[in-house]
C-alpha cells in the first residue's frame, strides 16, 4: 500500500472526527448559552452522519481545510446575544484545538502508543487536520466562524456592506481557495494555533 493511500485512509476517522466534534462544539455552546435549536434539529450528537457535508469533507480530507453542515442556532434565544454569539463561534475551533493538545499530549507521555509507522502517521494526521480546520474556520470571511466573531464588534454603519459580503461568502472562498490565497491567510492563524500547542 503506497504511503499516500494509507495517508488517507488513515485521515477518513480524522477527518470524520474533527468536523463532527466542531459543529458539536457549536451546538453545546449554543445549548449552554440557551438556544436548544441545534439540540432540537438533532445536531447535538457525536454521529458523523448528522454533520456531513460530502464536499467540505473531501476538501478536508484533500487539502486539510473544509466545512460541515452548520449548526442551525437562534441568537435571540441567548441570555446575552453579543457575548453568547462569540463563544458559539469560538467553540468549533477551540474543539479542534483541544483535539491537536490532546493529540500531543498523548504522543508527548505515552510515546509507546505510537510506535507504529501507521499509528505515528494517524497522530499527526489528527494534529494537524484540526489544526487546520480551526486555522480555516477563523478567517473571518462568511460563512465562516470568524466572521461571525467580526460581525459582533462592527460598527452599525458598517452592518449594511457585512450583510452584502455574507451573500456572497461562499464564491469568495471558493475564488481564493482556486487562486491558492487561502493557504496564505490561513497560515498566520495556523502557525500561531500550532505554536500554543506545541
Amino acid at each position: 500500500m503506497s504511503a499516500k493511500i494509507a495517508e488517507m485512509l488513515l485521515g477518513l476517522p480524522a477527518m470524520l472526527w474533527a468536523i463532527t466534534f466542531h459543529e458539536y462544539c457549536h451546538g453545546y455552546a449554543a445549548y449552554k448559552c440557551g438556544d436548544r435549536t441545534a439540540e432540537l434539529d438533532g445536531r447535538l450528537s457525536l454521529n458523523p452522519l448528522h454533520h456531513l457535508d460530502p464536499v467540505g469533507a473531501l476538501c478536508l480530507l484533500l487539502f486539510r481545510f473544509g466545512w460541515a453542515k452548520p449548526v442551525p442556532i437562534n441568537p435571540g434565544n441567548f441570555k446575552n446575544p453579543r457575548r453568547d454569539m462569540v463563544i458559539v463561534a469560538l467553540a468549533g475551533a477551540a474543539g479542534n484545538i483541544l483535539t491537536a493538545f490532546v493529540c500531543v499530549q498523548l504522543a508527548k507521555f505515552a510515546p509507546s502508543l505510537f510506535q507504529s509507522y501507521g499509528a505515528q502517521m494517524f497522530i499527526q494526521i489528527m494534529i494537524y487536520m484540526n489544526i487546520g480546520l480551526a486555522a480555516f474556520n477563523l478567517i473571518p470571511i462568511p460563512p465562516l466562524d470568524g466572521s461571525r466573531i467580526l460581525y459582533v464588534f462592527l460598527p452599525y454603519k458598517w452592518m449594511h456592506g457585512y450583510y452584502v459580503l455574507e451573500r456572497y461568502g461562499m464564491f469568495i472562498l471558493l475564488g481564493l481557495m482556486i487562486t491558492n490565497i487561502l493557504p496564505i491567510l490561513m497560515s498566520p492563524i495556523f502557525y500561531l494555533i500550532e505554536k500554543i500547542i506545541f
